[in-house]
């Protein structure tokens, strides 16, 4: 092999080189999972549970914050991260609500928000994910599952923002969380029905 064959061979092998490594950055920064923030004014949490025997009342939270990290090609690198504040607590009763946000219920004057952060993300079908994260109440942590379908992801055709919408549910013993009050009566069980949309913010 001449000296000339050597050094276009050396040049072809950088040249390769340097393709893969910017084709393994621009695969790594594609692969980065994408921050929607969640839009309050198009979120709720709605629980339900059994009074007496007699009911299902409902209640609702709003104002709800949060960030949900989305990765299309590999949703286990997917996260979800809520806070919501006791104070947007509604029944549609008022003394209800001040009676829910006591110290017999969530105490919210010690206990100002609930939080959800995820833990591990699984798609288990065409747009079905289960979502195991941390729920921490009154300061208790305990690990919950939402099972959630994805509604829809593009374009908000209001905002121009991408965007992505979800529903999700889940259920669990309010007395793990220290929120026991008149268990067995007032029952223990929670259901929680949640809907929300998020979009990528605005780049300044």
């Amino acid at each position: 092999m001449t000296t000339i064959d050597r050094e276009i061979k050396n040049m072809n092998f950088k040249a390769l080189t340097l393709g893969l490594a910017v084709a393994s950055v621009a695969t790594f920064t594609m692969a980065k999972p994408v921050d929607y923030t969640i839009d309050p004014t198009h979120t709720a949490t709605v629980f339900t549970w059994n009074h007496f025997g007699f009911s299902t009342p409902s209640a609702n939270f709003s104002d709800i914050q949060g960030v949900i990290s989305v990765d299309n090609a590999k949703p286990a690198n997917s996260s979800v991260n809520v806070t919501i504040p006791l104070s947007s607590l509604n029944t549609n009763v008022k003394a209800l609500d001040e009676h829910l946000k006591n110290a017999d219920f969530f105490n919210a004057e010690k206990y100002p928000t609930i939080t959800f952060k995820s833990t591990k993300v699984q798609a288990v079908g065409k747009n079905k994910y289960k979502i195991t994260g941390n729920l921490t109440v009154k300061d208790v942590t305990k690990p919950v599952v939402l099972d959630a379908v994805l509604n829809k992801q593009g374009v908000h055709p209001m905002t121009k923002a991408q965007s992505i919408g979800f529903n999700a549910t889940t259920s669990f013993d309010r007395s793990a969380f220290g929120v026991g009050a008149y268990v067995p009566n007032v029952g223990d069980k929670i259901t929680v029905n949640i809907t929300t949309e998020a979009s990528v913010p605005a780049s300044k």
